[in-house]
């Protein structure tokens, strides 16, 4: 599956860089949109609202973020039209493994799957299988 815009969500540039370098590699995306916090993320979609067009099919969200936490970003999330919420799939990469992060991530409608950082080809295919 290539989707067409993809939107990272995480704090750490490292983990930015190497997911973009996967994606790229592994041909999964047109479009790689970075953005280091999650209060960035939720301006860009927020900015997507008069381009529908425009809005990332899938969003790679971190956890553990200053200021805003990647759970902070789903209670804002949650506040987003339902045609936005329908079009975006949520998927949390972190590098938490404290048990109750993954379960608190799988208790979100906003979120299709949990995965561990780093992002790689074998976690691409898991995630091009959602849809």
């Amino acid at each position: 599956m290539n989707y067409k815009r993809v939107l990272v969500i995480d704090d750490a540039k490292i983990d930015r860089y190497m997911a973009e370098k996967i994606m790229k590699k592994y041909d999964f995306t047109d479009t790689v949109v970075m953005v280091e916090s999650a209060m960035d993320g939720l301006e860009l979609l927020e900015a997507c609202l008069e381009n529908p067009g425009s809005l990332p099919e899938l969003i790679f969200l971190d956890i553990n973020m200053p200021q805003m936490s990647g759970f902070d970003f789903l209670d804002e999330y949650a506040r987003f039209p339902e045609h936005i919420k329908k079009k975006c799939i949520i998927i949390m990469l972190s590098s938490s493994i404290h048990p109750e992060d993954k379960y608190r991530a799988m208790e979100s409608p906003y979120v299709y799957k949990f995965l561990s950082k780093p992002l790689n080809a074998d976690k691409l295919q898991e995630v091009s299988q959602i849809i």
